[in-house]
C-alpha cells in the first residue's frame, strides 16, 4: 500500500508540473467555467425578470455539478494522451505499482477541479451568488462535488484506456455527459418538465448532487424552495429527498465497478 501511495503521489505531481509547464491547460480549463457562470448568470437570469439576482443563486451549483463532471473528461483524455505517445509504454519500464497511474493521474484531475470550484465560487460570488449557510456546510458541498468528480473520473479513465485518442474520448464523453447534465435540476426546476424526462432527472445522480449542495449552500429558498409545499414538489423522488445518501451511494458503486475495472484494461493495455 506504501508503495502505491508513494508511486501515485509522484505520477499525480508528474500531471501537475505538466500543467505548470503548459499555462494554457489551466487558463482554458478555468475560463470556460467563467464564461458559463457569467452567461448562465446574466443571459438565462434576465429571463427570471425581477427574480435574476435569485436564479443565480439557484444556477450556481448546477454549474459546478455541470463543470465537475465535463472536468473529468481530462482523465479520460490525459491517459488516451499518454497511450498515443508512449508515456504509459516508458511508465511500464520502471518499477512502479499497476494502479499508480491510474490513481495517481485521478488525483491530479480532482487537484485541478479543486482549482476550478475555487475559480468558479469567485465569480459567483461577483455575480450576486452568496452561500447562506454555514462554512462547514459549504465545506460538505465542495466534497460531495469533488467525490462525484472522482468517481466519473474512472468511467472516463476506461474510456480514455480504451479508445486510445484524446479525441474519440472528448467526442464520446460528451454524447453521455451532455444529456446527463442538461435532463437535470441544474438549470430549470426538473418538476416542470415532460413526464418521462421528470422522471429521469429525478434520478440523475447529476440532479441529487446540486440537489444537495444546493442544500448545504441554503440556495433553495432563491426560487422558493425552503416551503413545505415548494419542497415537496422539487423532492419528488426518493433520490432528491435524500440527495447526499444517494449521491454518495451511487459514488461508492461506481468506484466499486470502475477502479477494478480500469485497472484491468490498463493490465491488459500495457502487457501488449
Amino acid at each position: 500500500m506504501g508503495h502505491l501511495v508513494s508511486d501515485a503521489l509522484t505520477v499525480m505531481r508528474r500531471n501537475l508540473i505538466k500543467i505548470k509547464r503548459v499555462p494554457d491547460l489551466l487558463v482554458f480549463s478555468t475560463m470556460q467555467p467563467i464564461m458559463f457562470v457569467l452567461l448562465f448568470g446574466y443571459v438565462f437570469g434576465s429571463l427570471a425578470g425581477p427574480n435574476a439576482g435569485g436564479y443565480r443563486e439557484f444556477m450556481m451549483a448546477g454549474i459546478f455539478a455541470q463543470t465537475i463532471v465535463f472536468g473529468a473528461t481530462i482523465t479520460g483524455a490525459g491517459l488516451a494522451d499518454d497511450m498515443q505517445k508512449g508515456v504509459i509504454d516508458r511508465f511500464r519500464t520502471l518499477p512502479m505499482h499497476p494502479s499508480s497511474v491510474l490513481v495517481g493521474r485521478t488525483l491530479s484531475d480532482v487537484v485541478n477541479n479543486v482549482i476550478v470550484l475555487v475559480v468558479m465560487s469567485l465569480t459567483g460570488l461577483v455575480i450576486g451568488w452568496r452561500i447562506r449557510g454555514s462554512v462547514l456546510d459549504a465545506l460538505i458541498a465542495y466534497a460531495l462535488m469533488l467525490l462525484f468528480s472522482y468517481a466519473i473520473s474512472w468511467i472516463m479513465a476506461c474510456i480514455g484506456l480504451k479508445v486510445k485518442a484524446p479525441e474519440i474520448v472528448n467526442n464520446a464523453a460528451f454524447m453521455v455527459i451532455f444529456p446527463l447534465t442538461f435532463i437535470a435540476n441544474t438549470f430549470v426546476p426538473a418538476e416542470n418538465m415532460p413526464s418521462a424526462l421528470k422522471w429521469f432527472a429525478g434520478w440523475n445522480p447529476v440532479s441529487t448532487i446540486t440537489h444537495a449542495a444546493r442544500e448545504r449552500f441554503r440556495n433553495l429558498g432563491a426560487m422558493g424552495g425552503d416551503s413545505a409545499a415548494m419542497r415537496e414538489k422539487i423532492e419528488y423522488t426518493w433520490a432528491l429527498q435524500h440527495a447526499e445518501i444517494y449521491t454518495l451511494a451511487w459514488v461508492l458503486v461506481v468506484l466499486a465497478i470502475f477502479v477494478p475495472l480500469a485497472t484491468r484494461i490498463y493490465a491488459r493495455a500495457v502487457a501488449k
